[in-house]
């Protein structure tokens, strides 16, 4: 990201801790400090934040929301919590952000950090100028089974979309599944659907059905028009096999696909299928897919 992203960030996140920080805390918050501070300072100043902030939601309001949106498009604040706001706003703030001393210290961070402060470093990332120079750590966040990190790295943030190389990328994705994190939450998914994640899931739909295990609903969001005929045939399959009432995410799947004959063929068969007809709408965006979390 560039420069003015990070000050219409940090502008953003004062903006919102307005109602949540007394005058001590604005003060905590306003200090500056940059290459001269030693390079344990920043770990010991996200460590310091929680005297300051709670860990309740932040709560914010959808035009302040929007206004997010537009500084960083993908990014999506709105799940922080006040704690992790300030914190994201302390690393912002420093003096020296396109600066070796700050890669240092960010770095060194990262070796201290208990789980809050892992999530405000991950959440972070994308909001930074010369956010690509720490790629290696974004990729460690995604080893890790804690759920909160997890997410705080490929959740309502534009950084793994924009970064992640395609092997990185892809092991992300499939492991939201095995994560049950929310899939459409993965900002930029669309725009890196591929034949070969695509190939990916399919394999684990099959493993899924060998085991006679059931298959989460957002694994179809993975397909896009990248299935294939193997694709379709698996949906097909799923469809005829769930309940009436549970099929809702292949419907989706299969208007994703362009699979238009199909979809109408299932409608004649179900009349007034809100899922069909929302499909055949188009209106099969990530966002839509917020209703089959873990199903």
């Amino acid at each position: 990201m560039t420069a003015k992203t990070t000050t219409g960030a940090r502008h953003w996140l004062s903006q919102a801790l307005k109602p949540h920080l007394n005058e001590q805390g604005f003060a905590f918050l306003e200090r500056g400090w940059g290459a001269e501070a030693p390079v344990s300072e920043l770990a010991t100043r996200l460590a310091q934040a929680s005297r300051f902030a709670k860990r309740r939601s932040l709560m914010v309001s959808e035009e302040l929301l929007q206004q997010a949106r537009e500084i960083c498009p993908g990014w999506n604040p709105g799940r922080y919590s006040v704690l992790e706001t300030l914190r994201v706003a302390l690393i912002l703030s420093r003096e020296d952000l396109e600066q070796a001393s700050f890669q240092e210290a960010f770095e060194e961070a990262f070796r201290f950090a208990d789980e809050g402060e892992l999530r405000a470093l991950y959440k972070s990332l994308a909001l930074l100028p010369g956010g690509e120079r720490f790629e290696w750590q974004a990729t460690e966040g995604c080893r890790t089974n804690i759920l909160g990190v997890f997410e705080s790295v490929v959740c309502d943030s534009p950084y793994a979309q924009a970064h992640f190389p395609e092997v990185a990328w892809h092991s992300a994705c499939i492991k939201a599944l095995f994560m049950k994190s929310p899939l459409w939450r993965v900002s930029g998914l669309d725009d890196r659907l591929s034949p070969e994640l695509a190939r990916m899931a399919l394999d684990l739909v099959d493993e899924r059905r060998a085991a006679s295990r059931p298959i989460l609903g957002t694994l179809w969001l993975l397909l896009g028009t990248h299935g294939g005929p193997r694709g379709t045939d698996s949906m097909v399959q799923e469809w005829n096999h769930l309940p009436p009432g549970e099929r809702g995410a292949v419907a989706l799947a299969m208007g994703r696909a362009g699979g238009e004959t199909l979809l109408k063929e299932w409608l004649a068969a179900s009349p007034g299928d809100a899922w069909i007809e929302k499909a055949l709408a188009g209106g099969t965006g990530q966002g839509e897919w917020r209703a089959f979390d873990n199903a």
